[in-house]
């Protein structure tokens, strides 16, 4: 009887299963997402920032660097994930617009960790923490309108 009070009243026919009942008990509130989101960016930029200052460490530094300056850049990517939700973050990240710079960008933060970890090249670490700088860069400026365009044009400028 409640169901069919439910189908009468412009309510849903059906009771909400289990996974509606996790994902309304998950959602949060726009100021939770806004307060998670500078959290998690703050995370990104203090490990950045101390993966600067450990570069100086002796022999172990170029390693302490990548791993923490590559932890800061997930971080600090993640953190947009409290703003749009993980999967239209997904979605607009493997867009046809950014689909080349998200793979880029996802290549050089594994290398520089494969560089880091497995090989011991401290050279090729730092060539994939600076790659990964401007990986991460033409990832960003790719949400910004004609932002692309415009920095195409500038280098365009000054080099020639």
């Amino acid at each position: 009887m409640d169901k069919l009070k439910r189908v009468l009243s412009g309510q849903d026919a059906e009771e909400p299963g289990p996974l509606a009942e996790v994902v309304d008990a998950s959602t949060l509130s726009w100021s939770t997402r806004i307060k998670a989101f500078i959290a998690c960016f703050a995370i990104g930029v203090l490990c950045s920032i101390l993966g600067s200052c450990l570069l100086w460490v002796p022999k172990k530094g170029p390693i302490l660097f990548a791993v923490f300056y590559t932890l800061g850049n997930i971080s600090s990517l993640g953190s947009t994930i409290f703003l749009m939700g993980p999967m239209r973050q997904l979605k607009r990240m493997f867009e046809p617009t950014r689909l080349i710079a998200t793979i880029v960008m996802l290549l050089c933060l594994i290398l520089t960790l494969c560089s880091a970890f497995w090989w011991h090249n401290k050279g090729l670490t730092l060539i994939f923490c600076v790659l990964q700088f401007f990986a991460l860069a033409w990832y960003s400026i790719s949400y910004i309108p004609f932002a692309r365009d415009a920095v195409k044009k500038c280098f365009a400028v000054c080099l020639s």
